[in-house]
Protein backbone atom coordinates (compact mmCIF):
# COMPACT_ATOMS: atom_id res chain seq x y z
CA UNK A 1 0.00 0.00 0.00
CA UNK A 2 2.48 2.71 -1.13
CA UNK A 3 0.05 6.02 -0.09
CA UNK A 4 2.18 8.18 -2.39
CA UNK A 5 1.47 6.19 -5.75
CA UNK A 6 -0.49 8.63 -7.97
CA UNK A 7 -0.89 11.14 -5.39
CA UNK A 8 -0.28 15.33 -6.55
CA UNK A 9 1.72 16.66 -4.63
CA UNK A 10 2.98 20.70 -4.38
CA UNK A 11 6.72 21.01 -3.09
CA UNK A 12 7.27 24.70 -2.36
CA UNK A 13 10.68 25.86 -1.94
CA UNK A 14 11.86 28.90 -0.17
CA UNK A 15 14.96 31.36 -0.36
CA UNK A 16 17.56 28.75 2.22
CA UNK A 17 20.66 27.74 2.11
CA UNK A 18 18.79 24.04 2.56
CA UNK A 19 17.17 24.32 -0.89
CA UNK A 20 19.74 22.11 -2.61
CA UNK A 21 18.17 19.21 0.06
CA UNK A 22 14.70 19.75 -1.98
CA UNK A 23 16.03 17.83 -4.58
CA UNK A 24 16.43 14.87 -2.85
CA UNK A 25 12.96 15.39 -1.19
CA UNK A 26 11.69 15.88 -4.87
CA UNK A 27 13.79 12.85 -5.91
CA UNK A 28 11.97 10.34 -3.33
CA UNK A 29 8.58 11.77 -3.85
CA UNK A 30 9.17 11.06 -7.61
CA UNK A 31 10.42 7.31 -7.10
CA UNK A 32 7.53 6.71 -4.89
CA UNK A 33 5.08 6.97 -7.33
CA UNK A 34 3.75 10.36 -7.01
CA UNK A 35 3.41 13.73 -9.46
CA UNK A 36 5.49 16.31 -7.96
CA UNK A 37 4.81 20.58 -9.01
CA UNK A 38 7.53 22.58 -7.96
CA UNK A 39 6.48 26.07 -6.80
CA UNK A 40 9.81 28.15 -6.20
CA UNK A 41 10.28 32.07 -4.57
CA UNK A 42 12.73 34.35 -6.67
CA UNK A 43 15.27 33.98 -3.35
CA UNK A 44 14.84 30.26 -3.73
CA UNK A 45 16.02 30.18 -7.43
CA UNK A 46 18.97 32.17 -6.12
CA UNK A 47 20.15 28.84 -4.16
CA UNK A 48 19.23 26.38 -6.58
CA UNK A 49 18.19 26.58 -10.68
CA UNK A 50 14.79 25.89 -11.32
CA UNK A 51 16.20 23.31 -14.16
CA UNK A 52 17.25 20.91 -11.21
CA UNK A 53 13.79 20.57 -10.20
CA UNK A 54 12.56 20.32 -14.05
CA UNK A 55 14.92 17.75 -14.33
CA UNK A 56 13.51 15.75 -11.83
CA UNK A 57 10.13 16.31 -11.56
CA UNK A 58 9.99 16.07 -15.09
CA UNK A 59 7.49 19.29 -15.29
CA UNK A 60 7.96 22.64 -15.20
CA UNK A 61 8.53 25.18 -12.39
CA UNK A 62 6.44 27.91 -11.57
CA UNK A 63 8.39 31.10 -10.60
CA UNK A 64 6.01 33.91 -10.17
CA UNK A 65 2.18 34.88 -11.09
CA UNK A 66 2.61 36.49 -14.28
CA UNK A 67 6.13 35.56 -16.18
CA UNK A 68 4.52 31.82 -17.72
CA UNK A 69 1.60 31.87 -19.66
CA UNK A 70 -1.49 30.19 -18.01
CA UNK A 71 -0.06 30.62 -14.40
CA UNK A 72 -2.21 33.90 -13.35
CA UNK A 73 -4.72 31.63 -12.16
CA UNK A 74 -3.20 28.33 -11.30
CA UNK A 75 -2.61 29.55 -7.59
CA UNK A 76 -6.28 28.18 -7.34
CA UNK A 77 -6.15 25.39 -9.62
CA UNK A 78 -3.49 23.70 -8.48
CA UNK A 79 -3.66 23.98 -4.84
CA UNK A 80 -7.24 22.89 -4.57
CA UNK A 81 -6.70 19.66 -7.24
CA UNK A 82 -3.51 18.86 -5.17
CA UNK A 83 -3.32 16.27 -2.45
CA UNK A 84 -0.77 17.40 -0.36
CA UNK A 85 1.44 20.98 -0.31
CA UNK A 86 4.90 20.01 1.32
CA UNK A 87 6.52 23.62 1.52
CA UNK A 88 10.58 22.55 2.24
CA UNK A 89 12.61 24.55 3.02
CA UNK A 90 9.78 27.16 4.91
CA UNK A 91 12.05 30.29 5.95
CA UNK A 92 10.93 32.71 8.48
CA UNK A 93 9.74 35.23 6.27
CA UNK A 94 7.41 32.38 4.71
CA UNK A 95 5.88 31.69 8.18
CA UNK A 96 5.14 35.07 9.18
CA UNK A 97 3.32 35.57 5.77
CA UNK A 98 1.05 32.38 5.96
CA UNK A 99 0.56 33.15 9.92
CA UNK A 100 -0.11 36.95 8.87
CA UNK A 101 -2.26 35.98 5.68
CA UNK A 102 -0.29 37.84 3.59
CA UNK A 103 -0.06 36.95 -0.35
CA UNK A 104 2.67 38.70 -2.12
CA UNK A 105 3.80 35.82 -4.83
CA UNK A 106 2.70 32.49 -6.63
CA UNK A 107 3.48 30.56 -3.46
CA UNK A 108 2.28 32.61 -0.17
CA UNK A 109 -1.04 32.78 -2.66
CA UNK A 110 -1.40 29.10 -3.24
CA UNK A 111 -1.32 28.64 0.54
CA UNK A 112 -3.93 30.75 0.83
CA UNK A 113 -5.94 29.22 -1.79
CA UNK A 114 -5.58 25.57 -1.08
CA UNK A 115 -7.73 22.84 0.13
CA UNK A 116 -5.84 19.96 0.91
CA UNK A 117 -3.37 19.63 4.01
CA UNK A 118 0.10 21.74 4.23
CA UNK A 119 3.09 20.43 5.81
CA UNK A 120 5.74 22.84 6.41
CA UNK A 121 9.54 21.86 7.40
CA UNK A 122 11.05 25.14 8.33
CA UNK A 123 14.72 25.66 8.70
CA UNK A 124 17.01 27.93 9.44
CA UNK A 125 19.56 29.64 11.67
CA UNK A 126 19.05 28.47 15.51
CA UNK A 127 19.40 31.98 16.59
CA UNK A 128 16.22 32.47 14.04
CA UNK A 129 14.10 29.61 14.92
CA UNK A 130 14.33 30.51 18.57
CA UNK A 131 12.94 34.00 18.20
CA UNK A 132 9.65 34.30 19.89
CA UNK A 133 8.34 36.12 17.20
CA UNK A 134 9.19 33.00 14.64
CA UNK A 135 7.72 30.57 17.36
CA UNK A 136 5.22 32.34 17.80
CA UNK A 137 3.81 32.13 14.10
CA UNK A 138 4.63 28.69 14.15
CA UNK A 139 2.09 28.31 17.23
CA UNK A 140 -0.65 30.39 14.92
CA UNK A 141 0.14 27.69 12.15
CA UNK A 142 -0.31 24.87 14.53
CA UNK A 143 -3.48 26.29 15.53
CA UNK A 144 -5.04 26.45 12.37
CA UNK A 145 -4.83 23.22 11.32
CA UNK A 146 -1.02 23.33 9.67
CA UNK A 147 1.16 20.62 10.08
CA UNK A 148 4.49 21.48 11.45
CA UNK A 149 7.79 19.47 11.08
CA UNK A 150 10.45 20.49 13.69
CA UNK A 151 13.81 21.28 12.31
CA UNK A 152 16.97 18.82 13.49
CA UNK A 153 19.54 19.67 15.62
CA UNK A 154 22.75 19.85 13.98
CA UNK A 155 25.66 21.70 12.52
CA UNK A 156 23.92 24.79 10.39
CA UNK A 157 25.20 26.85 7.48
CA UNK A 158 26.30 29.98 10.22
CA UNK A 159 28.82 26.70 11.35
CA UNK A 160 27.10 27.03 14.32
CA UNK A 161 25.50 23.89 16.47
CA UNK A 162 21.66 23.77 17.37
CA UNK A 163 17.99 23.48 16.30
CA UNK A 164 17.23 24.51 13.06
CA UNK A 165 18.87 22.40 10.43
CA UNK A 166 16.34 20.94 7.42
CA UNK A 167 14.72 17.34 8.34
CA UNK A 168 16.54 14.41 6.42
CA UNK A 169 14.42 14.02 3.43
CA UNK A 170 13.74 10.73 3.95
CA UNK A 171 12.31 12.04 7.25
CA UNK A 172 9.74 14.16 5.52
CA UNK A 173 9.05 12.20 2.86
CA UNK A 174 7.44 9.49 6.14
CA UNK A 175 5.00 12.14 7.40
CA UNK A 176 3.87 12.82 3.80
CA UNK A 177 3.18 9.02 3.49
CA UNK A 178 1.58 9.38 7.13
CA UNK A 179 -0.38 12.32 5.88
CA UNK A 180 -1.94 10.91 2.87
CA UNK A 181 -2.58 7.34 4.25
CA UNK A 182 -5.54 5.96 5.18
CA UNK A 183 -5.55 5.71 9.09
CA UNK A 184 -7.37 2.28 9.06
CA UNK A 185 -5.59 1.20 12.01
CA UNK A 186 -6.42 4.30 13.67
CA UNK A 187 -6.95 3.44 17.58
CA UNK A 188 -5.07 0.23 17.76
CA UNK A 189 -2.67 -0.34 20.09
CA UNK A 190 0.17 -2.39 18.51
CA UNK A 191 3.22 -4.06 19.62
CA UNK A 192 5.89 -5.39 17.43
CA UNK A 193 9.85 -6.96 18.34
CA UNK A 194 12.21 -7.09 15.95
CA UNK A 195 15.83 -7.94 15.60
CA UNK A 196 18.13 -10.47 16.86
CA UNK A 197 18.94 -11.27 20.65
CA UNK A 198 22.51 -11.54 21.94
CA UNK A 199 23.42 -13.83 24.49
CA UNK A 200 27.21 -13.38 26.15
CA UNK A 201 29.47 -15.77 26.40
CA UNK A 202 32.41 -13.40 27.96
CA UNK A 203 32.39 -9.70 28.18
CA UNK A 204 33.41 -9.52 24.86
CA UNK A 205 31.99 -12.55 22.34
CA UNK A 206 27.97 -12.90 21.60
CA UNK A 207 25.43 -15.70 20.22
CA UNK A 208 23.34 -14.24 17.76
CA UNK A 209 21.49 -15.02 14.70
CA UNK A 210 21.22 -13.45 11.19
CA UNK A 211 18.45 -10.86 11.70
CA UNK A 212 18.30 -7.22 10.87
CA UNK A 213 15.24 -5.98 12.16
CA UNK A 214 13.69 -4.88 8.45
CA UNK A 215 10.92 -6.71 9.10
CA UNK A 216 9.72 -5.54 12.79
CA UNK A 217 10.77 -2.32 11.55
CA UNK A 218 9.01 -1.95 8.39
CA UNK A 219 5.89 -3.39 10.57
CA UNK A 220 6.16 -0.82 13.04
CA UNK A 221 6.59 1.40 10.48
CA UNK A 222 3.69 1.26 8.39
CA UNK A 223 1.24 0.07 11.70
CA UNK A 224 2.38 3.94 12.46
CA UNK A 225 1.67 5.24 8.82
CA UNK A 226 -1.76 3.60 8.82
CA UNK A 227 -2.76 5.43 12.22
CA UNK A 228 -1.78 2.72 14.85
CA UNK A 229 -0.26 3.51 18.32
CA UNK A 230 2.89 1.04 17.91
CA UNK A 231 5.36 0.05 20.78
CA UNK A 232 8.87 -0.95 19.03
CA UNK A 233 10.90 -3.61 21.30
CA UNK A 234 13.95 -3.97 19.31
CA UNK A 235 17.19 -5.88 19.72
CA UNK A 236 20.70 -4.57 18.56
CA UNK A 237 20.14 -3.49 14.75
CA UNK A 238 21.79 -1.06 12.61
CA UNK A 239 18.41 0.83 11.88
CA UNK A 240 17.06 3.89 12.58
CA UNK A 241 14.18 4.11 14.71
CA UNK A 242 10.93 4.56 12.69
CA UNK A 243 8.96 7.79 13.51
CA UNK A 244 5.98 8.41 15.55
CA UNK A 245 7.15 5.34 17.12
CA UNK A 246 7.67 4.23 21.21
CA UNK A 247 10.98 1.89 20.94
CA UNK A 248 12.50 -0.02 23.40
CA UNK A 249 15.89 -1.47 23.08
CA UNK A 250 17.04 -4.81 24.56
CA UNK A 251 19.55 -7.20 23.87
CA UNK A 252 19.32 -10.24 25.25
CA UNK A 253 16.28 -12.86 24.94
CA UNK A 254 15.49 -12.43 28.51
CA UNK A 255 15.24 -8.35 28.71
CA UNK A 256 12.94 -8.88 25.37
CA UNK A 257 10.46 -11.03 27.38
CA UNK A 258 10.66 -8.39 30.34
CA UNK A 259 9.62 -5.61 27.76
CA UNK A 260 6.76 -7.63 26.22
CA UNK A 261 5.06 -8.65 29.02
CA UNK A 262 5.48 -5.38 30.78
CA UNK A 263 3.47 -3.60 27.97
CA UNK A 264 1.67 -6.98 26.37
CA UNK A 265 -1.52 -6.42 28.49
CA UNK A 266 -2.09 -3.10 27.04
CA UNK A 267 -2.11 -3.92 23.43
CA UNK A 268 -4.62 -4.93 20.73
CA UNK A 269 -2.31 -6.47 18.63
CA UNK A 270 0.78 -8.28 18.90
CA UNK A 271 3.44 -9.08 16.46
CA UNK A 272 6.90 -11.09 16.85
CA UNK A 273 9.20 -10.70 14.21
CA UNK A 274 12.37 -10.52 16.63
CA UNK A 275 14.49 -13.59 16.02
CA UNK A 276 15.09 -14.67 19.22
CA UNK A 277 17.65 -16.42 20.38
CA UNK A 278 16.93 -20.04 21.27
CA UNK A 279 20.01 -20.98 23.31
CA UNK A 280 22.07 -19.51 25.68
CA UNK A 281 25.64 -19.98 27.49
CA UNK A 282 24.52 -21.42 30.58
CA UNK A 283 27.52 -19.57 32.27
CA UNK A 284 29.16 -15.59 31.36
CA UNK A 285 32.50 -15.62 31.82
CA UNK A 286 33.63 -12.25 34.37
CA UNK A 287 36.67 -11.47 31.58
CA UNK A 288 37.30 -12.03 28.01
CA UNK A 289 38.38 -15.74 27.71
CA UNK A 290 42.00 -16.40 25.81
CA UNK A 291 42.12 -18.16 22.93
CA UNK A 292 43.04 -22.08 23.02
CA UNK A 293 44.28 -24.26 21.09
CA UNK A 294 42.35 -27.07 22.46
CA UNK A 295 38.23 -27.12 21.17
CA UNK A 296 35.96 -25.15 23.53
CA UNK A 297 32.31 -26.56 24.73
CA UNK A 298 29.82 -24.08 25.78
CA UNK A 299 27.22 -25.44 27.84
CA UNK A 300 23.57 -23.78 27.25
CA UNK A 301 20.31 -23.65 27.81
CA UNK A 302 16.85 -22.70 26.20
CA UNK A 303 15.89 -19.33 26.44
CA UNK A 304 12.65 -18.47 27.57
CA UNK A 305 9.70 -19.31 24.52
CA UNK A 306 7.88 -15.87 24.64
CA UNK A 307 5.71 -16.08 22.20
CA UNK A 308 4.42 -19.66 23.46
CA UNK A 309 3.94 -17.38 26.88
CA UNK A 310 1.81 -15.25 25.29
CA UNK A 311 -0.27 -17.59 23.29
CA UNK A 312 -1.25 -19.09 27.03
CA UNK A 313 -2.65 -15.68 28.37
CA UNK A 314 -3.18 -13.84 25.24
CA UNK A 315 -6.72 -12.80 25.95
CA UNK A 316 -8.48 -10.62 23.59
CA UNK A 317 -5.59 -9.62 21.75
CA UNK A 318 -4.48 -10.78 18.26
CA UNK A 319 -1.21 -12.84 18.16
CA UNK A 320 0.86 -12.84 15.22
CA UNK A 321 4.27 -15.41 15.01
CA UNK A 322 6.77 -16.02 12.68
CA UNK A 323 8.01 -18.68 11.29
CA UNK A 324 11.75 -18.81 10.31
CA UNK A 325 12.00 -22.39 8.17
CA UNK A 326 15.12 -23.84 5.41
CA UNK A 327 12.56 -27.12 5.35
CA UNK A 328 9.54 -28.95 6.25
CA UNK A 329 8.05 -25.63 6.00
CA UNK A 330 4.18 -25.63 5.98
CA UNK A 331 4.10 -28.66 8.27
CA UNK A 332 6.48 -26.63 10.73
CA UNK A 333 4.44 -23.52 10.41
CA UNK A 334 1.09 -25.21 11.55
CA UNK A 335 2.71 -27.26 14.30
CA UNK A 336 3.95 -23.77 15.87
CA UNK A 337 0.90 -21.94 15.59
CA UNK A 338 -1.53 -24.79 16.99
CA UNK A 339 1.13 -25.04 19.70
CA UNK A 340 1.76 -20.98 20.68
CA UNK A 341 -1.97 -20.70 19.92
CA UNK A 342 -1.46 -17.93 17.34
CA UNK A 343 -3.90 -16.08 15.31
CA UNK A 344 -1.90 -16.42 12.45
CA UNK A 345 1.61 -16.78 11.55
CA UNK A 346 3.89 -15.40 8.93
CA UNK A 347 6.05 -18.45 7.20
CA UNK A 348 9.75 -17.20 6.02
CA UNK A 349 11.74 -19.64 3.59
CA UNK A 350 15.40 -18.18 4.98
CA UNK A 351 17.34 -20.81 2.80
CA UNK A 352 16.92 -17.97 -0.51
CA UNK A 353 19.22 -15.10 -0.81
CA UNK A 354 17.10 -12.69 -2.00
CA UNK A 355 14.51 -12.73 0.72
CA UNK A 356 14.29 -12.99 4.23
CA UNK A 357 17.20 -12.22 6.43
CA UNK A 358 19.28 -9.13 5.63
CA UNK A 359 17.06 -8.89 2.64
CA UNK A 360 15.31 -5.70 1.75
CA UNK A 361 12.77 -7.59 0.38
CA UNK A 362 10.77 -10.63 1.43
CA UNK A 363 8.04 -13.58 0.24
CA UNK A 364 5.86 -15.16 2.87
CA UNK A 365 3.01 -17.28 3.35
CA UNK A 366 -0.01 -15.98 5.65
CA UNK A 367 -1.27 -18.50 7.58
CA UNK A 368 -4.00 -18.90 9.93
CA UNK A 369 -5.91 -21.02 12.42
CA UNK A 370 -7.60 -22.85 10.07
CA UNK A 371 -4.64 -23.41 8.02
CA UNK A 372 -6.10 -21.50 5.37
CA UNK A 373 -2.86 -19.86 3.08
CA UNK A 374 -2.40 -16.15 2.04
CA UNK A 375 0.67 -16.11 -0.89
CA UNK A 376 2.86 -13.28 -0.60
CA UNK A 377 5.00 -12.63 -3.29
CA UNK A 378 8.39 -11.51 -3.25
CA UNK A 379 8.01 -7.64 -2.65
CA UNK A 380 9.81 -5.02 -0.53
CA UNK A 381 9.47 -5.65 2.75
CA UNK A 382 6.83 -2.45 3.60
CA UNK A 383 4.76 -3.96 0.76
CA UNK A 384 5.09 -7.36 2.71
CA UNK A 385 4.40 -5.20 5.97
CA UNK A 386 0.68 -3.90 4.46
CA UNK A 387 0.09 -7.24 3.19
CA UNK A 388 0.35 -8.96 6.79
CA UNK A 389 -1.26 -5.45 8.60
CA UNK A 390 -4.47 -6.36 6.11
CA UNK A 391 -5.12 -9.69 7.54
CA UNK A 392 -4.63 -8.65 11.15
CA UNK A 393 -6.95 -5.56 9.92
CA UNK A 394 -9.75 -8.20 8.90
CA UNK A 395 -9.33 -10.36 12.42
CA UNK A 396 -10.26 -7.37 14.33
CA UNK A 397 -13.62 -6.77 12.96
CA UNK A 398 -14.68 -10.54 12.86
Amino acid sequence: MNSLAGKKIVLGVTGSIAAYKSVELLRYLTKAGAAVKVVMTANAARFVGPLTFETFSGEGVILDMFSQPGTSLDHVTLGRQSDLIIIAPATANLLAKIAHGLADDFLSTLILAAAPQILICPAMDKEMFANSIVQANIMRLKDRGFTIMEPERGVLASGAIGVGRFPDPLLIMEKAQYLLSDHDLQGLRLLITAGPTIEYLDPVRIVTNKSTGKMGYALAKTAWRRGADVTLVTGPTHLDPPPGVKVLRVQTAEQMREAVLSDYHDQDIVIKAAAVSDYRPVTKAREKEKKKGSPVVVEMAATPDILAELGRSKGDAILVGFAAETTNHMANALEKIKRKNLDLIVLNDVSQEDRGFAADSNEVRIIDREGNEEVVPLMSKEDVADRILDRVKGLTTE
